[in-house]
């Protein structure tokens, strides 16, 4: 089941979006992407050179339903991870003692959030509808050849 899965970025909760960029770019990582989230928040995915993994900065203003006042170890947001079966991951995530938290639907992607029992959540991305499942291939019985 792990095949189908991939582990895209880590977020983080930022007080100053522009202060973050100017440090994290200082740092040597750039600007991927970025967007503006249905409740106004910002988010920026950052790059660093030779690295697959992502950086996601993002800033939740007061009033968006994600905001909290920061407190020790708030900053930390959520993994990132792709996968092509939402249901099965999100199920096994409540299998382990996971919560489902939120879900965005969108476009041609649908996200969901699962909390851990620590409080940690995990947003799995993937197809807003669920791919076929493969059929299993038949194989022909050959007859033994006739003398």
């Amino acid at each position: 089941m792990v095949g189908d899965a991939r582990f895209l970025y880590s977020g983080i909760r930022v007080r100053d979006l522009p202060g973050s960029l100017r440090f994290y770019r200082a740092l040597g990582f750039r600007v991927f992407r970025r967007g503006v989230m249905d409740h106004g928040g910002e988010w920026v995915d950052l790059k660093f050179p030779g690295s697959h993994h992502r950086l996601e900065l993002n800033y939740y203003p007061p009033g968006s339903p994600f905001y909290e006042p920061f407190g020790p170890g708030s900053e930390f947001d959520h993994f990132g991870i792709y996968v092509t079966d939402l249901a099965r991951w999100v199920s096994r995530a409540k299998r382990a003692g996971g919560r489902l938290k939120a879900e965005v639907p969108g476009g041609k992607t649908r996200l969901l959030y699962v909390e851990d029992p620590n409080g940690i959540w995990l947003e799995f991305i993937g197809p807003a509808t669920p791919a076929p499942r493969p059929r299993a291939k038949r194989t022909r019985r050959r007859s033994p050849p006739k003398p």
